[in-house]
């Protein structure tokens, strides 16, 4: 038994040392699966990330609650008595899934968090054309802000933005990058990019 422990830990230590030698990593990660948002109407939010952002409804479920016990909070770290009532998993194009939670909870704040404040957060989508991707969603009611505002120096040279809200208030941005960015030119790691998802 001492022997059997002693070669699993020694195959462990060899396999963990096989990964890239310049950082560190958790153990066989691969990538951005899914960023997960907590939504005040699940239908509203689905209708604007499938309606009007084109993503691809891919699955429901829920509700998970635990009236007795502490499972949610040992698990989510949220109020044992939070109840997620539903959560939707959508597929946007080439980059990875968007995990919608429809969540109720005693502690329930009801709070947007601007791009500043910590915390904050935005979802990129990368288009072909941002002037494009403004004119429509414009069309579409949309609350976009300033811009097409391209980039033109420093290593993000080459891309253009757009930064446009959620009808509850979610951050969202518009980018474009078609000839590339500044800093590949010699990058020892390149971003990876939905316009190109192989590399």
């Amino acid at each position: 038994m001492k022997y059997a422990i002693r070669n699993t830990m020694l195959v462990a230590a060899l396999l963990g040392s096989m990964g890239a030698a310049s950082a560190d990593s958790i153990p066989g990660m691969r990538g951005h699966d899914h960023t997960g948002i907590t939504v005040p109407d699940m239908k509203q939010a689905v209708d604007f990330f499938t309606e009007v952002v084109g993503c691809k409804k891919a699955m429901s479920f829920g509700p998970f609650a635990d009236d007795k016990g502490t499972f949610m909070q040992d698990l989510l770290g949220v109020d044992p008595k939070a109840v997620i009532e539903e959560i939707t998993l959508v597929r946007c194009g080439y980059g990875s899934n968007i995990e919608l939670f429809k969540y109720t909870a005693p502690d329930q704040k009801d709070l947007t968090p601007k791009n500043s404040d910590i915390g904050g957060f935005h979802i990129a989508f990368y288009v072909d054309d941002v002037a494009a991707a403004k004119a429509y969603l414009d069309a579409k009611g949309v609350k976009t802000r300033m811009g097409p505002l391209p980039v033109k120096e420093g290593p993000a040279a080459g891309q253009t933005i757009l930064y446009f809200q959620a009808p509850w208030g979610l951050q969202l941005e518009a980018i474009s990058y078609p000839e590339g960015m500044a800093y590949e030119k010699g990058a020892e790691t390149v971003l990876w990019s939905p316009k190109s998802p192989e590399k």
